[in-house]
């Protein structure tokens, strides 16, 4: 604990108190749950596991929820809690070609076999607001979110993208002689 500021441990556990007060907010509004975090914020869940270095949607939503949504203070919370466990193991290498694809954008091979797929993306959203997801009835329109979803059923199950896998990149190239495979050797 850092003790040199003036007021020593008395004001870094005041701190800590206004930090906590603040992080809660209005003890009107129903607080929010770590599953909420973990389940509705899964982008920020997924980058927090990912620059952390740790992979537990768990922790990850609960580093969130404690650094107030603070991607980066979340990150070091959870970098930091990592340097708490025991090394076990190392990791193998995954077999990309059993990967569940969610997206796979190409603009070197236009005509991927299998083709590309777009997958969840806000590449081509209009950066807008949606207020229909708005909590508050003077915000909401007349269209709705389900409406614009309509179009992208026909061609992927919203519910389940990405449940086939596709052939990689690199194996179509060494098919066609163009890349040589690695030897044992040469490693």
């Amino acid at each position: 604990m850092y003790v040199a500021v003036k007021g020593g441990e008395q004001a870094i556990d005041n701190a800590h108190a206004l930090l906590e007060r603040d992080r809660r907010g209005d003890p009107a509004v129903r607080e929010i749950e770590v599953a909420q975090i973990e389940q509705q914020l899964g982008l920020m869940v997924d980058r927090v596991m990912s620059e952390g270095a740790l992979y537990d949607r768990e922790l990850a939503a609960l580093a969130i929820k404690q650094a107030r949504g603070d991607a980066v203070e979340a990150i070091f919370l959870l970098r930091a809690w990592r340097t708490t466990l025991t090394r076990f193991g190392y990791s193998e290498p995954v077999d990309t070609a059993r990967m569940r694809i969610e997206r796979r954008i190409s603009a070197a091979f236009k005509d991927i076999p299998g083709g590309q797929l777009l997958g969840p993306t806000f590449d081509y959203t209009h950066r807008l607001l949606d207020f229909s997801l708005s909590d508050r009835p003077c915000f909401r329109s007349g269209s709705t979110r389900a409406d614009a979803l309509g179009t992208a059923a026909d061609q992927v199950p919203v519910d389940r993208p990405g449940t086939d896998t596709r052939a990689r990149v690199l194996d179509l190239l060494c098919a066609e002689g163009l890349v040589r495979p690695e030897r044992a050797s040469e490693r």
